[in-house]
């Protein structure tokens, strides 16, 4: 509904546009063709006019002629202009971006200058973890399989991990 007023209004102010650009041509020709009254004039009179007329027309031409030229130049100016920037943007290959590492201080330097005097260390706030809690069952699991090879071969050996792994799960 909303949609349908709002192209019926728009609608209307386009008839209204018209008439009125309408109401300004008709204007401009009053204003500058009035309307000639040859019935009182006389035959050299009218070749004189007929001769103005022409000369304006002539003139007329000449700029329209002109004004045509320059709008050919331009569009063949900015046709090529459009090709060139065509041709640019082939030829350049655009570099892959990198990751670059800025500390946090070197942040804080860059955007409040020679002002920045605190130095942040975030590793600090940061839990420590124990290499030797990782190493101890790291190397559990790898003496646990070392020592266990030969007893784990053949059928008996994978009975006995089928039971293992029985007895874990429950």
């Amino acid at each position: 509904m909303l949609k349908s007023l709002m192209v019926a209004k728009a609608k209307e102010e386009l008839e209204q546009e018209f008439e009125e650009k309408e109401e300004q041509k008709a204007m401009y020709l009053e204003e500058k063709s009035p309307p000639l009254r040859t019935s009182s004039m006389s035959l050299a009179e009218l070749q004189t006019l007929c001769e103005e007329l022409h000369a304006k027309i002539d003139v007329v031409d000449e700029e329209r002629y002109d004004i045509e030229a320059k709008v050919m130049h331009n569009t063949r100016e900015i046709k090529d202009l459009n090709i060139k920037v065509l041709d640019l943007r082939g030829k350049f290959k655009r570099p892959s971006l990198r990751r670059v590492r800025v500390s946090a201080d070197a942040i804080l330097r860059s955007l409040l200058g020679s002002k920045h005097k605190v130095s942040l260390d975030l590793r600090a706030n940061l839990k420590s973890v124990k290499k030797e809690d990782t190493e101890k069952e790291k190397t559990v699991e790898v003496s646990d399989w070392r020592k266990n090879v030969e007893a784990m071969s053949g059928m008996e050996g994978r009975k006995k991990m089928f039971d293992a792994a029985k007895g874990q799960n429950q």
